[in-house]
């Protein structure tokens, strides 16, 4: 059984990810390193709300600052944000189209989802 802390840090990930616009702005720094202009136009929300967006995410340890002159590049935290956010949108994908469960023993994770997460 996890301890308290560990079920606690799990649950605020998952409530902030509980987000489109934040899904779509993790799935855009799994891509690599990008700034808070460039992810605006990616996910097509405003500078401001995708900033607001990564300061939340960046206190929930799911991503990550660099700053570079008057610039800030972000990128995701770590290869656990990408496995989780890789496993979510198969499950969605899965959903989405009825697809059967994995074997049993078939539980490797997914390398990348057969459908874009803007769908």
């Amino acid at each position: 059984m996890p301890n308290d802390e560990q079920v606690h840090l799990a649950a605020e990930g998952f409530r902030l990810l509980a987000d489109p616009t934040r899904i779509k702005i993790l799935w855009a720094l799994l891509q690599g390193e990008s700034s808070v202009a460039c992810l605006a136009e990616l996910v097509g929300a405003a500078p401001t709300a995708v900033s607001q967006h990564l300061a939340k995410l960046r206190l929930a340890g799911l991503v990550r600052g660099r700053r570079e002159g008057t610039f800030v590049y972000y990128s995701a935290a770590d290869v656990h944000v990408q496995a989780l956010l890789a496993e979510a949108l198969f499950h969605a994908d899965h959903t989405d189209r009825d697809i059967p469960d994995h074997a049993r023993g078939d539980l490797l994770p997914h390398t990348r989802p057969t459908t874009s997460p803007t769908r």
